[in-house]
This record gives structure tokens, sequence and C-alpha cells, in this order.
């Protein structure tokens, strides 16, 4: 079309087209899916192949800056976008000189905002290695916009001839990067260091003399990252740096941005000058604003600088305790100056209560005091009684940043319903957004928006490579083989929609090979659960305390929930992470195709047209349920030999249930596997275990005693509002729901189907043997889901006001829990409407303790409800199968 036109978004198309096939070695598909850009795809084809090859990149980007270079000859460029391609396909050839050249030449004029040019021409600069001139164009920058951080790191890049700050993103970039850049100093002779850290000070004492406004913190933020790498290269400069974020303290303390501020400064300073800046400031809260919101503010800044510093870990309980009467105290102090504010404005001081909470549940977690834990939700509800927010309505990317707030709990409740929902609304979501991609990359292309063409081609791939997006692909289908696993027809019919797992299969043998993004947006996790995977709460305080690395304690601390913002730091994703991400989306992958084949296995052994010696219809089954068997047994560290050993081990007793460790599902469903293939394997007695009923006496062992231990290790939930119920979920809807599908799929086998070939008299014992062995594993699923039932059952039926006034009494005993609390009550009980004013005092009086137990009793009676109800319908389907062996 550009041959044929000569027009130069077309030409722009197949240029953009090129960049994106050498960043991520794909096409754009996205713009061949439109119609009218075939032929433009089919031009790129013959460079495809190449560019995976060898130079075919080098190739590829001469052939685009010929395409450009030709065009600009003879007609030139008219779009500011079409300039920024044009650099960027030089910039990846290192034709630094050559960019320079045109951005001083005719075309440079098409960029018209002075500031965004100079950028440009800075960055050319410095990469081409012409560090002095790009200084100077990083200092004409920050003379225009005196707040432009990037461009400080920039100028103090170029003064230390360090290309650090110019690192490119990868797709495992965090979407919450660090706040500061690793610097390069090593390089330099002392005297060299010197001379730069003089100019930059010089330039940086300058900025702040001529900021006409106050609120700028660039200049003085700049003061402090000198000071920091001073303190990296000669590592004794604390003293200067603790003084200068004194003197930041001084000027910007009021602003709720202080502690996410110095947050990277403080980190290269060691423990004792940290304790140092902290003493420095705590002496100088005497002398706080006269303005009541400026001081308020000062305060609060304190309190966080503790809880950045990890000081709060090393308060004894009793100083915790202190600490979070007075920061309540101080809270409702100046709950006045928000009288006159709009109620969707924040309110003063709000994030006391965020501070007060992770101070309760630090409590929590030392004591094993659960009225702390209570309080902390009083806390929280309190907060949003006063400043109602509204429901967070997550959709679009928030589906991907803050889904894992919820998603890993739902997966391991017994809320189905709610749990189908979110996962439908989530893979919607990104569904939908694949599939209008292209026309989104299309849109740009057309609007001659270059830049976002490749943007939306890379947020795609890295939407694509999301963990959380493989995890709920595997989960869903998952899902429904739980909610089905009481009808085997129905779980046969919707494996057959899976197409008998088969798909999943292929995503377990890529997942090795795929990179895997954390979109997560970690900032807003609590600090006892950095990750979905960790909560440090389920441990003992010092145990925990003696595994959290240093690190995290101080410059890791979150707030306790995401209601109010705090969000000083950040955890990237880690290699140990991605690959725990793996295998566990490589093992979950298995099931649905294990399922499936456990179920086909106990379908075909005394069929009418099975041999009279057991052996399968189709061998072919048995051979990829073992394959399957060794490599899940692989998975969890053994052999399928001492896998074997281990379940029968601990199914004697001979072996304790702590060497299955955190992976006692995994475990358990192995087991349930093991014995389904046993049932048709002529070898399964040589592999370290038994044949049949031998493997049935295995797994019902394993699940009745470990299911009936956990569950007379539950207290009342009232009282342990975590205990083991996710675990026991996990057990009766997993490892004991496909064993429900083994037992479903004998028992069919064994009732009478048409016409009947006469059985052999060992056909006829070994039917015999089996029934049996079926009976008592519908016997012993029974027993364990009537326990089961009947302990949930017994939680529902505890009367609602006497759970309440447990949880409220927690917090009103002697001495423990309950300081906040009994001032914010007070608070609440006698509001001068006078000083707070009429909606404020409101607020107060509609807050009520009795009602927050009430959510609280009324949220676990429905989890307890669900979990009841799935265990009534598993109880319901083994009696009737108990029914049906009976005629066998």
């Amino acid at each position: 079309m550009y041959k044929l036109v000569g027009e130069e978004r077309f030409l722009l198309w197949a240029v953009c087209s090129i960049q994106l096939q050498i960043r991520s070695n794909l096409l754009m598909v996205a713009l061949a899916q439109q119609s009218d850009l075939v032929s433009g795809l089919k031009m790129l084809q013959p460079f495809c192949k190449e560019v995976l090859c060898g130079n075919g990149g080098e190739k590829l980007l001469l052939l685009a800056e010929g395409l450009l270079k030709k065009h600009v000859a003879s007609h030139g460029l008219h779009e500011p976008e079409a300039l920024m391609v044009y650099f960027s396909i030089l910039e990846q050839q290192a034709k630094y000189g050559d960019a320079l050249d045109i951005l001083g030449g005719k075309l440079g004029s098409l960029l018209m905002i002075e500031v965004d040019k100079l950028r440009i021409q800075g960055k050319l600069l410095a990469r081409a290695g012409d560090y002095a001139a790009a200084a100077n164009v990083y200092q004409k920058i920050l003379e225009l916009c005196g707040d432009d951080w990037e461009a400080f790191l920039h100028y103090l890049g170029c003064l230390f001839e360090d290309e650090s700050s110019w690192a490119s993103e990868t797709i495992n970039t965090p979407i919450n990067p660090p706040k500061y850049v690793e610097c390069k100093l090593t390089h330099l002779t002392d005297e060299v260091f010197d001379s730069c850290v003089e100019n930059a000070s010089a330039f940086v004492q300058k900025l702040q003399a001529e900021a006409s406004n106050d609120s700028l913190r660039n200049p003085y933020l700049s003061h402090l990252e000198i000071e920091r790498r001073k303190c990296l290269f000669r590592k004794n400069n604390d003293d200067n740096l603790v003084e200068a974020l004194l003197q930041y303290y001084s000027r910007f303390g009021h602003l709720a941005c202080f502690t996410s501020d110095v947050e990277a400064f403080l980190q290269v300073l060691p423990p004792e000058k940290k304790m140092e800046f902290l003493d420095k400031l705590m002496k100088n809260s005497n002398s706080l604003s006269v303005v009541p919101t400026r001081a308020l503010g000062q305060s609060i800044t304190l309190l966080k600088t503790q809880e950045l510093i990890g000081n709060m870990f090393n308060l004894s309980v009793a100083e915790l305790e202190v600490s979070a009467v007075q920061m309540a105290e101080l809270y409702c102090k100046n709950l006045p100056l928000s009288k006159d504010l709009d109620p969707q404005e924040s309110m003063h001081g709000e994030e006391l209560l965020s501070i007060v909470c992770n101070v309760l549940v630090q409590l929590f977690w030392r004591t094993r005091d659960l009225g702390y834990f209570i309080e902390a939700i009083m806390v929280l509800e309190f907060g949003l009684t006063i400043r109602r927010y509204k429901s967070l309505d997550v959709k679009n990317i928030l589906m991907e940043t803050v889904s894992h707030h919820i998603l890993p709990q739902m997966l391991a409740s017994p809320l189905w319903a709610d749990l189908s929902n979110l996962l439908k609304d989530y893979l919607k979501f990104m569904d939908d957004h694949f599939r209008e991609s292209a026309d989104l990359t299309f849109l740009a292309y057309r609007h001659r928006n270059y830049s976002k063409v490749i943007e939306f081609v890379q947020f795609k791939e890295r939407l694509q490579h999301s963990n959380q997006y493989l995890v709920a692909r595997v989960e869903a289908p998952i899902l429904q083989l739980k909610q089905s696993a009481g009808n085997i027809e129905e779980e046969e019919s919707i494996l057959e929609g899976l197409k008998c797992g088969a798909d999943f299969i292929e995503l377990s043998n890529e997942i090795g090979s795929k990179s895997l993004t954390f979109n997560e947006d970690f900032q807003s996790r609590p600090w006892w659960t950095p990750t979905t995977e960790k909560n440090y709460l389920l441990g003992l305080y010092m145990q925990c305390r003696m595994v959290i690395p240093d690190w995290f304690i101080v410059h890791y601390l979150v707030d306790i929930f995401w209601v109010f913002p705090f969000n000083p730091g950040t955890i990237p994703p880690t290699k140990e992470r991605e690959e725990n991400v793996r295998g566990f989306i490589e093992r979950k992958s298995l099931l649905p195709r294990m399922i499936y084949l456990s179920i086909q296995s106990a379908s075909v052994l005394y069929k009418d047209n099975s041999e009279i010696n057991g052996s399968l219809a189709d061998p072919k089954i048995s051979t990829e349920l073992k394959a399957l068997l060794e490599r899940y047994a692989k998975m969890m560290g053994f052999s399928l030999n001492d896998a074997i050993d281990v379940v029968v081990g601990v199914s004697r007793g001979l072996k304790p249930y702590e060497v299955f460790g955190s992976d006692v599902i995994d475990w358990l469903n192995f087991a349930v596997f093991f014995n389904a293939w046993s049932l048709n394997s002529h070898d399964s007695g040589q592999q370290g275990g038994e044949r049949t009923p031998g493997s049935w006496h295995v797994v019902n062992s394993l699940l009745e005693n470990y299911i009936l231990g956990k569950l007379r290790s539950i207290g009342p939930l009232i009282q342990s509002p975590q205990g083991d119920l996710p675990i026991l979920v996990k057990l009766v809807t997993e490892p004991l729901a496909w064993h429900g599908l083994v037992i479903q799929a004998c028992v069919r086998t064994f009732l009478p189907s048409g016409k009947k070939k006469k059985k052999s008299g060992s056909t006829d014992q070994s039917i015999s043997l089996l029934s049996n062995a079926v009976r008592d594993a519908i016997q012993s699923l029974c027993s364990v889901l009537e326990e089961v039932a009947k302990w949930s059952q017994d939680q529902i039926k505890s009367p609602e006001d006497n759970k309440i006034d447990l949880l409220v009494s927690s917090l009103k005993r002697n001495g423990g829990a309950g300081k906040v609390f009994n001032i914010l009550e007070t608070l609440a009980s006698s509001p001068n409407e006078t000083e707070l004013g009429d909606r404020i005092s409101q607020a107060l009086r509609s807050w009520s303790p009795v009602d927050v137990g009430r959510k609280i009793v009324t949220g676990q009676c429905r989890v307890l409800s669900e979990f009841w109800r799935i265990c009534e319908s598993k109880i319901k389907s083994l009696k009737t199968l108990k029914q049906q062996i009976a005629q066998v």
C-alpha cells in the first residue's frame, strides 16, 4: 500500500511491525487481523524467518532505517510520532549521532514542546557518550521544570558518567518499580567524584534559591540524592545524610508522602544511624508547627517513620499498647479538624487508624490474643463509619492488579458461586482484552500514535504471561469438576468439554519454558502477607521473626488493609516465587487428565468387554496414568516407588503426616490416583504398594485419619477465625471428591447393563473382593463427612448473640486488648456536635460494635453453611451408592 500511494502511515505501520518483531519475536498479528492490511503483513513475511536467526534483527533495522530515510528524502515527515519511531530505529542501532543530526535539523521542528525536545537530546547525547553536553541539557530541563525527578537522576548519571538511570524495562519489570536507581561509582577517582559532587551541589543550591513554589520537593530531594551517593562512594557520609533528612523533615514533614520520599535514602544508612535519625525526629517533636493540620501531619510522619525503620518490632508488648493508645487519642483529638470537609475528602489523621491497626495485628501475632485482631477490625469499621467509602468498583485492569487480595482466599473457600463469578469476570476481562487489543492497536495506528501501537502490543504480551491469568485458567475448570464431583455423568460431560484434560496437559508441558509476569500491586498488601503465598501470622512470633529478613522489616511495612493508603514500598517478584507459581500451575494442570484417566481405569475393569483376568480393554489408559503419576511424584521430589512407600507408610502409621509437608493435598491426590491406577495395573504390586483392596485401605486411612485429626484440632471457629478450615475445605472438595468419583465409576461398573457373559470363578472372586473394598470406602467417606457436617452444623447452630458477646467481651476484660476500642467507644457514645459538626457526630452515633460483631458472625455462618451443604450433598450421593452396591 505504501508503494501504491506513498502515504507515511503505511510506511510507519511496516516500521512498527519490524520493531515489534525484533523486540518480542512476535509479528503484530493484531494488525494483520484488519482485512485492509493483510497485504502489508505479507510484505513482512520474508523477514520474519530472518529475524529469528543470527543477525536478522540488524538487517531488519537497516531495512526500516532505509525505508524511512528514503521517504524523508522524498516526502519528509509530518507527524511527531513518526519522528519518534525514526529515533527509536536509530537508537536500536546505536546511531545516536545520526539521531542528533535529525533532531537539530528541519525535522526537529516537529517537536513543538521545548522540554520534550531537550529530553530526547539529553538521552541521545548520554547514550553517545557525550556526558558533559548531556549534563548541560539536563540542567536546562531542570531550570524549566524544577520538579522533574527523573531529569535530575539523568543529570547525576551524566555527571558521574553512569548509564544506570537509562536501564530498559523488561516484561518482568514490576508495576511498582523501586523509587531509586542503582548507580555505578567505582570507576571514579576521589578527585573526579568530589568535582562532580561540587558541581551538582552548586546547581541544586541554585535550584533551591530560584524555586518560586515552596511545595516543590525535587530541589530538596536532589540534595538527599547527592548525600546518598556520597554514602555509597565513601561509606562515611552517614552524618551528613542524617542532617539532610532532618532538614527535609523540617520543610516537608507534614506531608503524607514524606516516608515514601525518604525510604530510598534510609536504606543506605546502617541500623544505628537510622535509630539516631529517629531519635532526633522524636526530640524535634516538641517544636511542631503551630498550624494544627501541619502539626498533625508531622506527628503522623513520626509514627510512619518508626514503622518504616522497623522500630515497632523492637518495642515490647506493653510499649506497643501504649503507642496504640496514644495514636487513638491523637486521632480523636484532631477529629474536629475535619468538621467542614466535604464527605468525599480525606479525613485529617485517618492514617492514624491504619497505623493503629498495624500495631494491633502485631500484638495479636505476638500474644495470640484474638481480642487484638477483633480490635483491629473494629478500628477499621470505625474509620469507615466516619468516612464511608464507596465500594471499590474492581473492573478493567484492576481485575489483574488487585484481585490477589481475595482470589487465593476464595480458591480455598466453599463459596463456589462467588468464586465462579470472580473467575468468570476476571477471565472475561482478560479474554475480551486479548480479543479487542487488535482493534485498540489499529485505532492507535489510524490516529498515527505509533508509540501506542508498540505499547498496546507489549501490554498484551505482559497480560498473556500473567501468573494470575494462568492460575485462573486452570482453577476455573477445576472448580467445575469440584461442583459436579457428586454426579459422575455430569463430571464426564465437563471433562468431555475440556477435551478430557488434554489441553491442560499441554499447558503443564509448556509452563516450564514460559516467562511469568507478576502484575499484582504488592504495595497494597499488608506487612504480614507480602505475597499471596506467605502469611507470617500463621506462625509463632519468635519463629517468624527469625526468618523475616531485616530488609523486609525495615523497608516493606505496609498498612493492615488497603482501605487507608500508605505504601512505603513494594516487593519485586523473585525467581523463587516464579518457580513456585510455575510448579503450582504445572501440578494443577495435570488434575483434569488424571481425574479422567482414573474414572476410565475404574470404569473398564469389570465391564463385559474386559478379559476375565481383569486387564484393561485399553492398556494405554494404564500406561498414561502411570506416566502422570511418575511425573506428579517427581514434582513432589520423589520417584514413583518412593512416593508410594511414603503414602503407604503414613497410612500404616509408620511415618507421620508431617512428611507430606505443606503439600498434603498433592500427596492425598497422588494416593487417590495411585489407587485408581492399581485397579488395572499388573505391575502396581511391584511398585512398592499393594494391589486392591490394599490400595483402597491406604486412601481410606489417609483421608479418614487426616481429616478427623484436623477436625478435632479445630476449636470453636468464633475463637479461631482462621484455624484449619481452609485446609479442611480443600481436603473434602479435592482428594476426597476425586476418591468419590473413582467409587462412583466402580459402582456403575458393577451394576447390570444389558446382555451378560458368563464369568469364571476367579472373576467372581475378584468382583467380590473389589465390591467389598468399595463398600468399605463408601462407609469410610460417609463416616468422615458426617462428622465434618455435624461439626459445621454445631458451629452454625451456636446462638448468634452468644458469639457476638464473645467477640465484644474479648475487648472489655481487664488487661490485654480493648484499650483502643474503649477510646473510640467513649468518643462515639457522646460526640461533641459543636466541635465535630452534624455529619461526623451522626456517623459516630451510628457506629455499633455489636453490628461489627454481627458482620463477622454472619460471614462465618455463611461460609460454614456452604461447607455443610457440600458435605451433605456428598453424603447423599454416597448413601445412594451404598444402596446400589448392596444389590451387587
